[in-house]
């Protein structure tokens, strides 16, 4: 009988080892907090705010997911907040703006920076929802067809001011290869722009990304009223195979690498991150919560209805885009940040 009891026992502790779950008992009863540096409103927020009632049911413990808005220095309040305030235990994720790992690299930023304090390398990122390719497209009807044509002759573009796509890649392509975009500043939105085309008054729009011009002006594509002249992202859209990447459009391997590195932002999408120094079975958790998300029924029916612009890319692919980024040597850095060049455009 006491063979049998103590063996009872034993079975009964390796049953209930075998059912402990640190990672559920750690975040059940919990709330995790999504930061979000856009603020309230606009696309960031939308899609973390549907994240945030779907990626629960993935993590162990199921924890309540919150969002807080943390808008300011373009996207760097909460990227600060995320590398230097926030408790390092998993109950903080954020989404911050693309353009963060360049932002470190044109200030040359590193701990002792005097206006970025933090290294996106030491953040832990979970995956990004991705985005489609930015095209900068032509008017048909102008006679614009190709790239080529930019190069023999002089093309008016519309801009709704510096720090926009429309603004900056064709002020690249002008500066690294020799394009003849004459940029149009003082449209107040992109929306402008597009009459702007239609009316002939302008013949490019650039910083389009393919998903939101398929859902505002499906008749541009349909009906061919648009030529797309170079597409700027990671890889080329299926859809698109014979449209250049900006990359592409290099004459040289160092120019190749200069618009890569400015295509960069494009290729991380929507990234998401927790904080450094995470323990490992809840950084394993939270990725394998991030990717379970991305293929989520529910989640992607969400996605489909609100017309999100959905390109899941998984964590270690995110980080290897972090690397690249910022692992470049300072003359790569200057020339990238020559080839911004001036900011302001024609009137």
């Amino acid at each position: 009988m006491r063979a049998l009891t103590l063996a009872a026992m034993a079975a009964t502790a390796i049953t209930t080892a075998a059912a402990a779950d640190p990672v559920a008992d750690f975040y059940k009863g919990k709330t995790i907090n999504i930061i979000v540096s856009t603020g309230e409103g606009g696309t960031y927020d939308t899609v973390a705010r549907s994240i945030s009632r779907y990626m629960s049911k993935h993590i162990p413990g199921e924890p309540t997911m919150i969002l807080k808005y943390m808008p300011g220095a373009g996207h760097i309040k909460a990227t600060e907040y995320m590398y230097s305030v926030a408790t390092k235990d998993g109950t903080n994720i954020a989404t911050i703006g693309n353009s963060i790992p360049q932002t470190q690299v044109f200030e040359k930023a590193s701990l002792e920076s005097k206006g970025v304090h933090f290294d996106v390398r030491k953040f832990n990122w979970l995956g990004s929802t991705g985005i489609s390719n930015l095209m900068t497209a032509a008017w048909a009807a102008s006679g614009v067809k190709t790239i080529d044509d930019a190069y023999k002759q002089e093309v008016t573009a519309g801009s709704t001011g510096a720090g926009s796509g429309t603004m900056l890649y064709p002020t690249i392509t002008n500066n690294v290869v020799g394009t003849r975009f004459k940029i149009i500043a003082g449209y107040r939105k992109a929306t402008e722009i597009d009459l702007a085309m239609e009316r002939g008054e302008v013949v490019v729009r650039a910083g389009f990304s393919l998903g939101s011009l398929s859902t505002e002006h499906p008749d541009w594509i349909s009906e061919k009223k648009v030529n797309f002249l170079f597409q700027v992202g990671g890889e080329r859209e299926p859809s698109l195979p014979d449209v250049p990447l900006m990359s592409d459009l290099g004459k040289t391997d160092e120019q190749k690498l200069v618009m890569r590195v400015l295509s960069s932002p494009v290729s991380l999408g929507r990234p998401y991150l927790t904080t450094p120094e995470l323990p490992a079975d809840r950084l394993a958790a939270l990725r394998t919560a991030f990717s379970a998300t991305m293929k989520d029924p529910e989640f992607l029916a969400e996605a489909k209805k609100l017309k999100f612009d959905l390109r899941p890319i998984d964590g270690d692919q995110v980080t290897r885009i972090i690397k690249e980024t910022v692992d470049l040597p300072p003359d790569v850095v200057d020339k990238a940040k020559a080839a911004i060049g001036n900011a302001g455009g024609t009137e």
